[in-house]
């Protein structure tokens, strides 16, 4: 067992200032005794903090058009497929199928459909608007990148959460995956979230080329930030994109970042996805210390995933009838519609 690990774990565990260094080498474990122990502090401290409760969060990708270029993405403007648009109609029927089969909240997730951004997102925000009136659920909304001036629209209209992933806090690497995108535009859309009073969340992505001082550094920037809901997710070679032939990395990788983010933001919400290695890699997300799951997608009604677009999603295993009976097998339990509004009342109280 290598004791530094144990010193930093340590550290971390009652509340200590751990340093860059020290992240990128809990980031760096390698032994299977080391990630066993990393992974069990990390879980450990979550269910200190949230008990046995899993959140649970429906994935509605309802508009596959965007504008721009990103060297990563499947959906990037250049790359020729067959896109879809939902329906206002269709995701409020989506939306109200995911809140009776469980789910505590819907994402509403887009490209940066040129539609959907014109007249200043008046689609967009009546789409937010009558998902909160009429379904009656916390709402997520991922739309990119929009005016700081857009905010307090998308607070009025009812949006909980405000989501916007940096995927990663090297400029120069993110010059190279968010092409013709400003780095300060997309970091501030987290602070003008906040400042409207919407709660955020921001990620990162795993296996794009950063070191681990670059992970580390991201890691901490993004809990920094203040978001109460923090990612990492693995990078995964889009068919059609210049990172194609890229070798994808590890899901290791990933689960120990969730570990380390844990660790250093005990209180945050921090996801499990289902979107890189389906339903079987649930449990060891949850494992190293997630309490969200997201990216549950009902089957048969033609959405997409975003990492891996078609996985798990028409056979049903990430329908929420399948993620709830694995939550049973693992001794966990999702959250009540309740238990998670309250959540999110204090969550906003600390943001004021």
């Amino acid at each position: 067992m290598d004791l530094s690990i144990t010193y930093i774990i340590d550290k971390a565990k009652e509340g200590k200032e751990i340093s860059k260094d020290e992240v990128a080498e809990l980031l760096s474990v390698k032994s299977d005794r080391d990630r066993t122990e990393l992974f069990s502090a990390a879980s450990s401290v979550r269910d200190r903090i949230f008990g046995n409760k899993v959140f649970i969060y429906g994935f509605v990708y309802f508009s596959t058009y965007c504008r721009n270029n990103c060297a990563f993405c499947y959906y990037r403007r250049t790359n020729k497929l067959n896109r879809y648009r939902k329906s206002e109609d269709e995701v409020l029927a989506l939306s109200g199928s995911l809140k009776d089969a469980g789910i505590n909240l819907v994402d509403l997730t887009m490209g940066e459909d040129p539609v959907m951004c014109a007249e200043d997102y008046s689609d967009l925000l009546r789409i937010v608007r009558r998902v909160k009136d009429e379904v009656d659920i916390s709402v997520m909304v991922s739309p990119g990148a929009v005016p700081e001036g857009s905010f307090s629209k998308f607070k009025d209209a009812g949006a909980d959460w405000f989501a916007c992933y940096q995927e990663t806090y090297n400029r120069e690497l993110f010059s190279k995956l968010r092409l013709e995108q400003d780095y300060d535009e997309r970091l501030n859309q987290k602070v003008w979230a906040k400042k409207a009073g919407i709660l955020t969340e921001d990620g990162i992505m795993v296996g794009l080329g950063e070191t681990l001082e670059d992970r580390a550094d991201s890691i901490i920037k993004m809990g920094s930030l203040g978001c109460e809901q923090i990612r990492a997710m693995t990078f995964v070679p889009q068919k059609g994109t210049p990172m194609e032939s890229m070798r994808p990395s590890e899901p290791m990788d990933e689960l120990i970042a969730i570990s380390v983010m844990r660790l250093l933001f005990p209180d945050r919400l921090i996801p499990a996805s289902l979107d890189v290695e389906g339903i079987a890699g649930l449990k060891t997300r949850l494992d190293a210390g997630a309490n969200v799951i997201t990216s549950i997608v009902p089957p048969h009604v033609d959405l997409a995933g975003v990492a891996q677009h078609e996985l798990d999603i028409d056979n049903g295993h990430r329908s929420v009838a399948h993620v709830l009976s694995m939550l049973d097998e693992m001794g966990k339990r999702s959250a009540t519609n309740t238990e998670y509004e309250s959540l999110l009342k204090d969550l906003k109280a600390q943001n004021r």
